[in-house]
């Protein structure tokens, strides 16, 4: 394989024409709810300018809360850019908390996995600080189905939703995203969540039917190895969708992924 064709393998702005208009309109919609909901926004959980949660919680503190991981492959986008989707779960009485992180390559991929566990630490010591105080369940989105693989082991999660993840990091290393990821022969070992003892917790695996082959089968081999260890698991491939679109499942109350949340409690 070609250095082009292991790059073209992960590059998924490239592989949908339409991504960047799709990015701006997530973020616009983004933006629109931030400001429909400034109440408890950019609370720091650590001392570094992107280790801030937003929250959106419920009417109820005892709802459940989703826990949302923004993904950008661990160098790109922020919590900001993804607030529209708390809309899906808030519609059924859900709180939703959405945590930064630092960015490669001023942080290292351990260093981000670190962050996101000081979060949750953060969240559980600081419930009331937050408004939320119900059954958390964990999700994230390309890189940050990643970290929520990762993070669901954290003793605060019930259960996670992995939407278009990367749970293999090796081939990574060979591509473009290596040059401000500078992953080590240990982060690749101890981080990618396929070499790593199965999280005994309820996961729904999801990603668009129409993602890029290396997404589409990391996620079919994440849930084949959590079945074979005996993890309640459930594999939801989306008709239709790509790794951009897949999101509206989850901003809108009727989506698919919705839908897969509501059933996680």
């Amino acid at each position: 394989m070609t250095q082009a064709e292991r790059d073209a393998a992960y590059n998924n702005g490239a592989a949908v024409a339409n991504s960047a208009e799709l990015n701006a309109q997530r973020r616009a919609a983004s933006a629109a709810h931030r400001a429909a909901h400034p109440g408890r926004l950019d609370i720091p959980y650590g001392e570094k300018p992107r280790q801030k949660w937003d929250f959106y919680p419920a009417t109820d503190p005892q709802a459940p809360c989703l826990v949302f991981i923004h993904g950008g492959y661990w160098q790109m986008n922020g919590r900001e850019d993804f607030a529209v989707l708390a809309a899906g779960v808030a519609a059924h009485g859900w709180s939703v908390a959405m945590p930064g992180y630092t960015l490669a390559p001023e942080a290292s991929l351990r260093d981000i996995v670190d962050e996101i566990f000081a979060a949750l630490n953060w969240l559980q010591a600081n419930r009331a600080t937050a408004g939320i105080f119900g059954t958390i369940i964990l999700s994230g989105w390309s890189a940050g189905a990643h970290l929520a693989a990762l993070a669901m082991a954290h003793p605060s999660v019930s259960a996670a939703l992995l939407i278009s993840g990367v749970y293999e990091l090796g081939p990574i290393k060979e591509t473009y995203l290596n040059a401000k990821l500078n992953l080590t022969g240990e982060e690749i070992a101890s981080l990618s969540p396929l070499r790593l003892p199965v999280v005994q917790k309820p996961a729904v695996i999801a990603y668009g039917k129409e993602e890029l082959p290396a997404l589409a089968d990391d996620s079919e081999r994440l849930y084949a190895a959590r079945v074979a260890a005996g993890a309640k698991s459930i594999l939801v491939p989306v008709e239709g969708e790509n790794h951009f679109t897949i999101l509206h499942e989850l901003s809108s109350p009727s989506g698919a992924l919705t839908t897969q949340l509501l059933q996680l409690v």
